[in-house]
């Protein structure tokens, strides 16, 4: 196919599948609570990896494609568009942003850590399956600490799910949703391959952009509208846990399927700029507090990450 098909099919491949993660995640938290299942369980898990579903689809299917470059892309892209786009685009909707709770305490070490592990991780150009182990092992410590610190909060929201009553539209919603996830995923990894192939650019650069973009969408919109309602803290921790949770789940996961290939360029120019973001979004925490100005910093930095990344 040409060049405006494979597009076509990108763009409808990638709505198809952030659309259906929507769908497949409600209709799971009601089976969940319908059937029995602990609430803070589904809230720690269901819950929590539900934004970086797409990642995760994608990054699997990326790797039974052969083109595992993508699956980092597709993480360190992420990450960067959730810090640089995400929490920048929020603190100009908030203007003055204070956060009340102390990030600094546990979550921003953790995401921290997260940060350093994958440069850790990648420094030498193969994530081999020991890594992939190793950020397993880290994705149990963060649902851990999220189990313990969240299970009030999961049992409330679930509660509030339960209080819908579950049939049979929703064991097809799920079904049918998860059907619309494996299609999704498949043939958006399809068409980066065939986009790439045609503009002769590598896979890891449209996934660090364009499909990085995409899949960050769910925070894009989530922030975007906790910002204008005038709580901030759901945008900051819904950036903090959905990178935690590229980094562990969507890296370590598809990890064990093979080792995964990590081109020069992440390495050299994608990988430093993710570590640039955390180090700055850290020291902007200190004070918790985050002004319109640093809003359009960030802002500025991700258009500079773009431009780059094309040049």
């Amino acid at each position: 196919m040409g060049l405006l098909p494979w597009l076509g099919v990108f763009f409808v491949a990638l709505v198809v599948l952030l659309k259906a993660s929507d769908w497949f995640i409600a209709a799971a938290e009601k089976i969940g609570a319908a059937i029995g299942i602990p609430p803070f369980i589904v809230g720690v898990t269901i819950v929590a990896a539900g934004t970086s579903l797409p990642e995760l689809l994608t990054s699997i299917f990326a790797v039974m494609e052969g083109s595992s470059e993508i699956v980092v892309g597709n993480v360190v892209g992420s990450n960067i568009t959730n810090i640089l786009l995400v929490l920048g685009l929020t603190a100009i909707i908030g203007k003055q942003i204070k956060i009340d709770f102390d990030i600094m305490n546990v979550d921003m070490p953790l995401f921290m850590g997260s940060a350093f592990l994958l440069w850790f991780c990648l420094y030498d150009g193969l994530f081999s399956i020991p890594e992939a182990l190793i950020c397993l092992a880290g994705l149990l410590l963060f649902l851990f600490y999220t189990f313990s610190a969240g299970q009030k909060e999961g049992e409330e929201h679930i509660e509030e799910v339960a209080k819908s009553s579950v049939d049979w539209k929703t064991y097809a919603t799920l079904v049918a949703s998860g059907v619309l996830i494996k299609y999704g995923a498949e043939y958006t990894v399809k068409a980066i391959i065939g986009i790439s192939d045609i503009i002769q650019i590598g896979k890891e650069i449209i996934s660090l952009t364009v499909v990085a973009f995409g899949t960050s969408l769910p925070e894009i919109i989530v922030s975007v509208k906790a910002a204008r309602k005038g709580s901030p803290e759901l945008a900051f921790g819904n950036v903090l846990g959905s990178n935690i949770f590229n980094t562990f789940a969507v890296m370590g996961i598809p990890g064990l399927m093979g080792s995964l290939i990590i081109p020069a360029s992440v390495i050299t120019f994608s990988l430093p700029i993710m570590l640039a973001a955390s180090v700055m979004f850290a020291l902007m925490m200190i004070t918790k507090k985050m002004s319109q100005w640093e809003g359009y910093l960030l802002i500025l930095f991700y258009v500079l990450f773009i431009l780059e990344s094309f040049g």
